[in-house]
């Protein structure tokens, strides 16, 4: 049953008892009530769309165990899902309504205006037409997941076999929608296809034993039998061999032997058909604001001036004889700033971790359940850059994970480790992620971070970089200095994301401005340029995000002087997770309002 039916199946159970000689003494339920069914409904229709969600917080799957996500249907039944929940809130007074659930409902309205407004304006279905990407994309996100799952019983394996049943007509079917792009005029960049391409023939040369979706029969669980392990490890193998391989393979020469010819050679969306309105639909998207990209730019340029000056200031502290350009070129090359064994790294990062949190209890009131740790990325290429962290699950019975391109280790200069550490452990994405994910008072789509926050999520791993010193980091030039370089990382990326995507700039001149104006190796530039030019806009969310924070903070400091405390501020930034930044913004003004900021 549908919301909508659920909803009206509601009301006129209200009519009948209202009828009824028993009504006076039986209280309809108050608004924070229905609020609650409302979102729980759309919990349950949301995640019949996202099977794998559930699986990845160790629930059983309510429905189908594989869903396109770019499928008509799934447009479809996204867009009711959508409706109802919009029909649903209009009937519920948000005055009426607690604090958090008010916060809560401002995010449920806007996720479900956001997604609506995608379908409603034809963007989502233009975007399926060009779903290559080599960042994200289940393509590269089925493996990890299933590279990294813990299944428990002979059902969970027989699940994943569905599941990959699934993902290989997924495949399939992401050929016959990419071939519809071609057929309306839509192609992507050549730069796209031949990374995608890198990683196709990267996971094609794995053997049976090392590939990802071999993994989970390489863990079993005592409670598992030796005859059903036999069993199951020969369906898996079975499975790879005769479909998610072959499924590869079809990629492979559809890309090569079709598609790239036709790529375009521009690397913007500017380039592409629609392409100005598709870029202006992700900057709102991944920024959750109304900015321009003319905007974000101009921003970008007053940054990259500003973070600029200080890194001559970091330069001059070194004592290093040379120009800011030189020094660049001393910190990309000199061996001494780099790991070549990966468990050095590992180490180095632990090290960087037990230090932090050391001071954290200066700045933060509470510690999360999960563990933190750095794995290496899996064979997948090194178009993903050099990692992306994954969260663990809601019980923490296993850690937040940072997944590291060890491919990548002479490109991630040693000074730049901590803030790494700060921005993707603690107290960045695992600290903010885990939090909510453990706090069970929170509704779903708050906890598990399903309302599209990009700039709050981005922007708090980088407002954590800045709060380094505070936390006893960046004690000597060189580390002051790999924290300015990583800053100015993400200031150079409003301008270049926005110059290939909006103002037609070209890859190289996007690659040269990164290389002017960070320490990073030209091969790390590139792979990161790539990453901008596959996933427009999301680059924008960083820096945006942390001006925000930091506007938070000096607002909430100016008001309450004295009575500042510095934790509290952090708690009610965290504790209903990630939000648009206009709903962020609106909750700590009337924290700011209220007499609770100042006790």
């Amino acid at each position: 049953m549908e919301m909508r039916e659920l909803l009206k199946a509601a009301v006129a159970m209200l009519v009948l008892v209202a009828a009824s000689p028993a009504a006076m003494a039986w209280t309809p339920p108050d608004a924070r009530e229905r609020f609650g069914l409302l979102v729980a409904e759309s919990q349950k229709a949301d995640d019949a769309l996202h099977p794998l969600r559930l699986a990845e917080r160790g629930l059983p799957p309510t429905g189908a165990v594989f869903v396109d996500p770019q499928s008509e249907a799934f447009a479809r039944q996204l867009a009711t899902n959508k409706r109802a929940e919009l029909s649903g809130l209009a009937g519920i007074d948000r005055a009426s309504l607690g604090e958090k659930d008010q916060i809560a409902y401002d995010a449920f309205r806007y996720q479900a205006e956001q997604a609506l407004g995608d379908i409603d304006s034809g963007i989502h279905a233009i975007r399926n037409l060009v779903p290559l990407n080599a960042s994200f994309g289940l393509h590269v996100e089925f493996p990890d997941y299933l590279s990294g799952v813990r299944f428990k019983t002979v059902e969970d394996y027989e699940r994943g076999l569905a599941q990959m049943e699934g993902f290989a007509g997924y495949m399939d079917s992401t050929v016959d929608r990419l071939e519809q792009g071609m057929a309306q005029g839509y192609h992507q960049p050549k730069v796209v296809v031949n990374n995608v391409l890198g990683q196709v023939e990267a996971f094609l040369k794995l053997p049976v034993e090392e590939n990802p979706f071999y993994s989970p029969v390489t863990r079993f669980p005592d409670t598992i039998g030796a005859a059903d392990r036999a069993r199951l490890a020969a369906a898996y193998r079975r499975i790879i061999e005769r479909r998610t391989t072959p499924a590869y393979e079809r990629w492979r020469t559809f890309l090569r032997d079709r598609y790239l010819p036709v790529a375009t050679e521009g690397a913007g969306l500017w380039a592409m058909k629609d392409g100005a309105r598709v870029y202006a639909s992700l900057l709102v998207q991944h920024t959750t604001t109304t900015m321009s990209a003319q905007q974000i730019h101009q921003i970008g340029l007053s940054e990259v001036a500003r973070i600029r000056a200080a890194m001559e200031q970091a330069r001059q502290a070194t004592g290093f004889d040379g120009d800011l350009p030189a020094f660049f070129e001393h910190v990309r090359t000199g061996p001494e700033f780099y790991y070549s064994k990966p468990e050095d790294l590992i180490g180095h990062f632990e090290r960087i971790e037990k230090k932090v949190w050391e001071r954290m209890p200066e700045l933060f009131s509470r510690r999360p359940r999960a563990a933190f740790e750095l794995r290496p990325l899996p064979a997948l290429g090194d178009q993903r850059g050099t990692g992306y962290y994954r969260a663990g699950p809601p019980d923490a019975s296993e850690p937040g994970v940072l997944f590291f391109n060890m491919a990548m280790l002479n490109t991630r200069p040693i000074p730049t480790l901590e803030t790494l550490q700060l921005h993707e452990g603690v107290p960045g994405h695992h600290y903010q992620i885990s939090l909510v994910q453990e706090d069970e008072s929170l509704p779903d789509l708050l906890r598990f971070g399903q309302v599209p926050a990009t700039a709050y999520a981005e922007g708090w791993g980088l407002y954590a970089e800045s709060l380094g010193q505070e936390l006893g980091m960046f004690s000597d030039p060189y580390q002051w200095f790999g924290h300015l370089d990583m800053e100015m990382l993400r200031a150079v990326r409003l301008v270049v994301d926005t110059g290939l995507h909006a103002l037609q700039w070209d890859r190289q001149r996007a690659i040269d401005y990164m290389l002017a104006n960070t320490s990073m190796a030209p091969r790390d530039v590139a792979v990161e340029i790539d990453r901008y030019i596959t996933n427009p806009g999301q680059a924008c969310a960083y820096k945006v995000g942390e001006l925000k924070f930091q506007e938070l903070r000096r607002r909430a400091t100016e008001r309450l002087g004295p009575d500042f405390d510095i934790r509290r501020f952090h708690d009610q930034v965290l504790d209903t997770g990630a939000l648009p930044l206009d709903v962020l913004e609106a909750k700590i003004d009337r924290w700011l309002m209220s007499g609770e900021a100042a006790q």
